[in-house]
This record gives C-alpha cells, structure tokens and sequence, in this order.
C-alpha cells in the first residue's frame, strides 16, 4: 500500500497550485503516452504543468505525485513506489525532479517494461543528467522541453492579457496586435527585466535568479561532468566572463587564458552552460543543423538572466539581440547571418535601436530590420517586441 504521507503530500502541492494559466507547452504534450520526459532550467514552471494536469484529470484518485528529493526515496525505490501504486489501483505516476534520484533511468526502464499499463510522467532539471540517461528509456520515452515565458505569456500570467500567438510570417508581415494595449513598450520593458520566470513577481527575484545559476553549475552540471570544486569555480567564471561580453564571437584561446582552464575544455564548458539553460550558442548553417554548425556567437540565454548577471545594467544593444534569439529559436531554426544578425529562412534579420539603418540588408534579399523603441512597424520595418508573441 502507497504511504499515506505521499498522498498528504501531493494534496497539499495541488492546493498551492493555481490552473488560471497554462504554458505553451501543457497542449502540445501527448499526456496519452505511457512514458513521458519534460525537461528545462530550473524555475521556468515544470512542476505546476505536472501537478495543473493532475488536477484537471478526472481520474485523480488513481494518480500519485512525488518530487524525488523527498526523505521517503531514503528508504524505498521508483521500483517499489511503482509496485504499490500498481498493487492500489494506480495508473498514474508523476515524478518530480527526477534526475535527484540516483539509477533513474534504469529503474524507469523496469517500471515500464514491467507495469504495461502504468502511465509514468518526470520531470528533470539537469538536462545533461536526462539526456545522459534516456540511453536506458530509448523508443520508450517522448521528450518534451520547456522554455521560459515568452513576452506573451508573460502578458498574459503577470497581467491578464490576451495576444495571440503568432507565426514569424504573421510578425514579419507586421500583423503583431496586442488587443487593448496601446503603448506596448513599458510592458516590454518589465519583461526584459525579470518576465522570462514565472516567479518573477516573488520577493528578492535577483537572489532567486543567482541561487539558481549557482545551483545549476554546482549540483547539475558538477554532478554530470563530475567537476571538482575547483572546477565548478571555473566554470563560473567562465559564465561571468562570457555574460559581460554576449553576444561574444567565441576566441577559444582568449577564454582559456582569462578563465584559466584548457582550451581543449571550453567548447565543453559552453555547451554544459547551453543545455543547462544558462548560454544560448548561435551557430552557422555550414552543417545544415542549428545544433551541429560552428558557433558564431555566444549569448547570455535570456534577456531577464542577462539582466540579474549585468548587475541591473545590461547593454541595450546586447539586450535586443538576446531577446531575439531567446524568443524564436523555439520554433524556428536560428542561425548567424553571414550579411547581418541572424537568418531563419528566407528571412535575414538586422536587429536594432529605432534609428537603425537599412544600409546593411539593403543588397539581401528578404531582408527585415527590426527596430526596438518603436510600437508599431511598416514595410520590412518590424518592432522588436512583436517576436515575444511567436510562442
């Protein structure tokens, strides 16, 4: 028989859950599937679309919620919780954070191969642990991840306002329309600043921000690539360094000298900071695929990290560009532009302030200048804002 306490607990995580507002992501998963995987940095709202699903399910009683760095895993195992969930009529298990849980991925295994009817859904902070252990849940598991709010979620959640989401056609074409929104800008501006987090409006933000950064880089990526302290230092450093230059064209031998690491180590490094949620790398198109081409640049992720990371002071120019990349590599294959900023085909994209010229793009065919400072576009003139409703 479950533990009593679980059930206590997944009731009181269900009460301080609120189903007002749903993220992009809560329509697009296959909840019908028996294994699934969402992974994402930590705060962008993972554990409220598990426990929003539960609580808009009609079969509740036969679900169970538990995160996996509760006291209760010191003593029992997946395998066990899964044999007594099975054994009391459950057919629904989710499992928060799994990644705390050590052996997750092959007692995950177990848990599907043998309980054929027992629908499993986790969740997992440390991408690189998930990615690592999906080697075990091959063609078992779907694999869904979780960006941070858009500015039109951030609308939305923060200020009961409704937009639509927008193909980058429909914002290309200046079709971008916030209904009763007149001036968009000093919402746009509040987004910048802290709106890519749910948890924006929670006191001490700025130490929240920096708690999870270090909480990233010393449990998630240490454990994965098993760094020592020492290490984990470094690569701290390294993220400090980077963010006070992004976007930064990557010199390997500079980074290596300033951060004091091989430079045989710092594409790693990168690509630890990249999956962790931290860096965003913008590559070129020689590969064919955004996540094979050599990098060209190297962002902060989002633009309310690179906020909390400049110390409240961002550079606007590295600021809009940030935004940018953040807001449609989700569902769009973003790549450096060898004529201006970025390329997502047939589009190439010159991103800046509303004094920004055509001269660079004016020779490129399909060419958009994207302005910021302004509310309203024409022609291949497009806001900047007006990207933050693609998701």
């Amino acid at each position: 028989m479950v533990d009593l306490i679980l059930y206590q607990y997944m009731d009181e995580m269900l009460r301080q859950t609120t189903e007002k507002h749903f993220r992009y992501l809560y329509q697009e998963i296959e909840w019908s599937a028996r294994m699934i995987g969402i992974v994402g940095p930590r705060g962008v709202g993972k554990s409220t679309m598990l426990l929003q699903h539960i609580k808009n399910h009609p079969n509740r009683n036969k679900m169970l919620y538990v995160s996996a760095d509760i006291i209760y895993f010191n003593t029992h195992t997946l395998v066990d919780l899964a044999d007594e969930l099975v054994k009391d009529g459950g057919n629904y298990l989710f499992i928060d954070e799994v990644h705390k849980y050590k052996n997750w991925s092959q007692e995950l295994k177990q848990i599907y191969d043998v309980h054929p009817d027992l629908h499993v859904v986790f969740t997992g902070s440390s991408i690189l642990d998930i990615y690592e252990g999906l080697s075990d849940l091959s063609r078992r598991v779907l694999l869904y991840h979780l960006q941070g709010l858009s500015f039109r979620e951030f609308l939305l959640i923060q200020h009961e306002i409704e937009a639509p989401v927008l193909t980058l056609k429909d914002i290309v074409d200046n079709k971008a329309v916030i209904p009763d929104v007149s001036h968009p800008l000093p919402l746009f501006r509040e987004y910048l600043a802290k709106g890519y987090y749910p948890f924006s409006n929670e006191p001490g933000f700025e130490i929240r921000v920096n708690q999870m950064v270090q909480q990233t880089i010393e449990s998630d990526i240490s454990q994965y690539a098993d760094l020592k302290p020492a290490t984990a230092r470094k690569l701290k450093q390294l993220l400090s360094v980077v963010s006070s230059l992004a976007p930064y064209k990557p010199n390997f031998d500079n980074l290596s000298k300033e951060v004091g690491i091989s430079k045989n180590n710092v594409p790693d490094y990168l690509t630890y900071l990249e999956k962790a949620g931290l860096l965003g790398l913008l590559r070129d198109n020689t590969s064919g695929m955004r996540s094979l081409g050599k990098i060209e640049k190297v962002y902060v992720d989002n633009p309310s990290l690179m906020t909390v990371l400049s110390g409240g002071t961002p550079n606007v120019g590295n600021l809009r560009e940030t935004f940018f990349y953040n807001q449609t590599r989700l569902r769009n294959n973003v790549m450096a532009s060898k004529e201006s900023d970025f390329f997502i085909a047939p589009y190439t994209f010159e991103v800046g302030g509303k004094d920004k010229g055509k001269r660079q793009i004016e020779n490129v065919e399909n060419g958009i200048i994207v302005k910021d400072d302004i509310e309203t576009g024409h022609g291949i003139i497009v806001p900047l804002w007006a990207f933050g409703l693609n998701y």
